[in-house]
């Protein structure tokens, strides 16, 4: 029997924390692992694209045009040099599509009615949004879209902040729009263990979160950083450097979360 893909929102209000760093490369690490990965750019500055190698002038089906219900899922989606794994990029014209919808009273609701209306079941085993650093219509979109929330969270002393408004946003969004919303996991980014404020704040969000964080961290990494001026994952720049190595892990850690989830 196919089964439904997994629909999972990679968010966090506050920029700079590794959000598309992780969601693209988490997805690189799911397709190589074997699973047929479809990533969504809901983010207007459009980096998820440009660091899957997708070139602004090649964008000509896009999200917007997906939540305009414009075109279908299978329409916008782009195949991407990677194996396994398609991307619906992004363009600037998402800046105002909260003005075009905003009068519609599905607006929260278009991306879920449209992964749900034209992705054949099947065809993708996991489907990972990228939202912007916001708390917009965007990405109540995407919570309204998916089955769960994975938060990656920066270690410094910061990082505490801002989290419980992202994770009272997703109660609201479980309350009214949701149901079934869960959160899939924090997964600590930027991490240097040389710092011992690093190793405070991964204790810190630990004691907080318990299992909810992730055993994988994502470790602060040149290599990972450059990966995107080049067009590609880093785990296709670097397959070696630790932080594709980690990005493998955590993608191994996702899957077995998922595979107990399916159990249960």
């Amino acid at each position: 029997m196919q089964q439904t893909p997994r629909i999972i929102t990679i968010a966090n209000q506050k920029g700079g924390v590794g959000k598309t760093t992780t969601a693209i490369n988490l997805a690189t690490a799911l397709a190589a692992i074997g699973e047929r990965v479809l990533l969504v750019d809901l983010d207007p500055q459009g980096n998820a694209s440009t660091g899957l190698g997708i070139d602004k002038r090649d964008r000509v089906t896009s999200s917007y045009d997906v939540l305009l219900g414009e075109l279908t899922v299978e329409q916008a989606a782009l195949e991407t040099a990677v194996p396994n794994l398609s991307i619906i990029p992004s363009t600037m014209d998402l800046l105002g599509v909260e003005m075009e919808i905003a009068s519609v009273s599905d607006r929260v609701l278009r991306l879920r009615n449209a992964l749900r209306q034209s992705t054949p079941e099947g065809r993708y085993g996991y489907v990972l949004i990228d939202c912007p650093p916001s708390l917009n219509l965007l990405t109540l979109n995407s919570m309204a879209a998916a089955d769960s929330v994975l938060v990656p969270l920066q270690c410094e002393f910061f990082a505490l902040e801002g989290l419980s408004q992202l994770l009272d946003t997703v109660d609201q969004v479980r309350r009214t729009i949701n149901p079934g919303l869960a959160i899939q996991g924090i997964v600590m980014t930027m991490y240097d263990g040389r710092n011992n404020l690093a190793n405070q704040v991964v204790e810190d969000v630990r004691t907080h979160l318990g299992e909810k964080v992730y055993h994988t961290i994502i470790p602060r990494n040149v290599r990972v950083s450059e990966a995107p001026s080049y067009g590609k994952p880093a785990i296709l720049y670097d397959l070696k450097c630790p932080g594709s190595q980690a990005y493998l892990q955590l993608a191994s850690e996702v899957i077995r979360q998922e595979r107990r989830l399916r159990a249960a």
